[in-house]
């Protein structure tokens, strides 16, 4: 079995997630042979270690392009952690709870795809738009381990300054900017979702099925809205910013690595 060559990946999907993850350390970008994507590397020093750290950003949005990297990731560099920062839509307003505010990070503890499923006749359904009919069938990636045990010690420990909310991400194939929509096929499938986004799934499912060593997942995304009629941009410059603080702190003080 192979030893963990990396401490950890990052991986981003817009331009203004790339623009927070490109604030957090010193970066120099570099290519693979073989490969147009382009990678950016930077060390942490961690006592008398000096950690490697790349970052990446996915080409386009969604899930098939964010398995694509994480696969991609994970075969050029073996790292222990897989990491995405950025943002995400929030789920406290629909659940009418004042817990979540623009900022807050989700940590997810499991990535499930809400998009699975048929397109039925409404009598048919057991969920239904009008004339449309959807029978949900979510699959889930269980996020889990030692080092998630570490993180949320970090989060309850007066040393962590974010609002973190730890719970089930879901994951789409489009954005939702619609209160129907989240109600009647996000929160009832998963009642206790803390957010809505469109690459986590991809990201949790391709490290759960890498070649070993498997990586550890962290999907770490802020509230930049709440997925309602009212979605807009304004905050997703701050939700970036305090995302990547987040993983930061977690990877400066709080993950361990036990690579070479």
């Amino acid at each position: 079995m192979k030893n963990y060559q990396t401490y950890a990946v990052l991986i981003c999907v817009t331009e203004t997630e790339e623009q927070a993850v490109e604030r957090m350390f010193d970066w120099k970008s570099f290519y693979i042979s073989g490969d147009e994507q382009e990678y950016k590397e930077a060390f942490i020093k961690r006592g008398d270690r000096k950690l490697r750290v790349i970052c990446a950003r996915q080409d386009e949005m969604g899930m098939t392009a964010s398995a694509t990297l994480t696969m991609k990731m994970i075969h050029h560099f073996v790292p222990e952690y897989v990491i995405m920062p950025g943002i995400a839509a929030g789920t406290g307003k629909i659940k009418d709870s004042d817990k979540q505010e623009y900022g807050d990070v989700v940590l997810a503890s499991s990535v499930w795809n809400f998009s699975n499923g048929k397109f039925v006749s409404p009598n048919e359904a057991e969920i239904t738009f009008g004339e449309i009919g959807f029978n949900p069938r979510p699959t889930s990636v269980e996020i889990m381990g030692d080092y998630f045990n570490r993180i949320n010690e970090f989060i309850e420990s007066d040393k962590n300054e974010f609002f973190v909310h730890s719970g089930p991400l879901a994951s789409g194939t489009a954005v939702v900017a619609n209160k129907s929509v989240l109600k009647k096929q996000v929160i009832t499938s998963f009642e206790d979702t803390e957010g809505v986004e469109m690459e986590g799934y991809g990201v949790a499912y391709a490290a759960t099925h890498a070649t070993e060593p498997k990586p550890h997942i962290i999907i770490a995304k802020s509230v930049c809205d709440f997925a309602d009629e009212r979605k807009d941009d304004r905050y997703q410059r701050f939700a970036a910013y305090t995302s990547c603080g987040f993983v930061k702190e977690l990877l400066e003080k709080v993950l361990e690595y036990s690579g070479e």
